[in-house]
């Protein structure tokens, strides 16, 4: 009988992984984007497609994780022209860099339903640390999370040529998130 309470006392020793939950993105609800001031005036882009792999329980932070991944040529925005240089060699030269990435390294709680991701995103070829803030509400099995971090497009090699001055478009880019996820059975 001793081998019982030895068997439990392991068995809460082993990682709690397993408890957090998965969710699943619904695409209809939800919008991965950025905004950046071009010309003088803000311009809104989302991507169409993108996959998000989540695991996250607001009770077991040290085993929660995201992995977002994003098809650079899918941007759209109401400017075609631009969407077109986005996507050129001066922008995201898709053809030699198709995806993006955002992995998280942990979260923290913020109280009140904000948190913050840590995580890193590659863009560009390049890797670089980022804090992304969010707000999330769970209700049942459905979780909407909003967020907004701004990054610099230089820090990731982003704009050569014209493009490189801040004199035709900014340097900082506002990520935006509208997330809305189901809790998979």
């Amino acid at each position: 009988m001793k081998r019982l309470p030895i068997a439990a006392a392991v068995l809460c020793l082993l990682p709690a992984a397993a408890g957090a939950a998965t969710w699943n993105v619904d695409h209809t609800r939800s919008r991965l984007g950025f905004t950046v001031q071009w010309s003088g005036e803000a311009f809104n882009a989302i991507f169409k497609s993108w996959t998000a792999d989540i695991t996250f329980d607001p009770a077991d932070l040290p085993h929660s994780r995201a992995v977002v991944s994003i098809d650079l040529a899918s941007e759209a925005s109401d400017s075609p022209d631009n969407d077109d240089g986005l996507k050129g060699p001066q922008g995201f030269a898709t053809g030699q860099f198709p995806a993006a990435k955002f992995e998280t390294t942990g979260f923290t709680a913020k109280g009140g339903g904000a948190y913050e991701a840590a995580g890193r995103l590659t863009l560009h070829g390049m890797t670089k640390p980022i804090a992304l803030p969010f707000n999330l509400t769970i209700t049942g099995a459905t979780a909407h999370m909003t967020a907004k971090a701004v990054v610099s497009r230089l820090d990731f090699g982003l704009g050569s040529g014209e493009w490189a001055s801040e004199k035709v478009i900014a340097h900082a880019v506002t990520i935006t998130v509208d997330l809305t996820a189901t809790k998979a059975r």
